[in-house]
């Protein structure tokens, strides 16, 4: 709780959630980030073009903002790149497995409603409160 600054947080949540609603209005899709990159393992041709224009935002508005002179946080990784290699591969599998990432069911899905997305999204941070747990205060990693 040190470093929470609920001004930023909010901003950003608001942010969030105005660009989901849009992103649904205008394009009738759920803006869920595995759904949107697992689209494009067999895409169908006129959706390619909208798919990549959203990931590659994703990787470009963080160099605009730096650009323009925002600070960027440091990125630091904990764990080895064989451990995040792995916890990435077990992400994409929960994010098959429940249909959805965090984005499409916490962000959209709840916003829309949904009693799956509500389900979903309580196992997912359920889970990781679970696994920080077990991960800082049992195993001490």
């Amino acid at each position: 709780m040190e470093n929470f600054t609920p001004v930023s947080a909010l901003i950003g949540g608001l942010m969030i959630g105005a660009s989901a609603a849009l992103f649904l209005v205008l394009n009738g899709r759920v803006a869920g980030i595995s759904g949107i990159l697992g689209g494009l393992l067999h895409p169908a041709r006129i959706e390619i073009g909208w798919r990549l224009a959203f990931l590659a935002g994703l990787f470009i508005a963080p160099l605009v903002y730096a650009a323009v002179g925002g600070a960027l946080p440091p990125v630091e990784l904990d764990g080895s790149l064989p451990l995040v290699i792995l916890a990435g591969l077990i992400v994409g599998f929960g994010t098959r497995l429940g249909a959805g990432c965090t984005s499409g069911h916490g962000v959209c899905g709840i916003g829309r409603g949904s009693p799956r997305s509500l389900a979903a999204t309580a196992v997912f941070m359920i889970t990781a409160i679970a696994t920080v747990f077990v991960t800082r205060h049992l195993i001490g990693m």
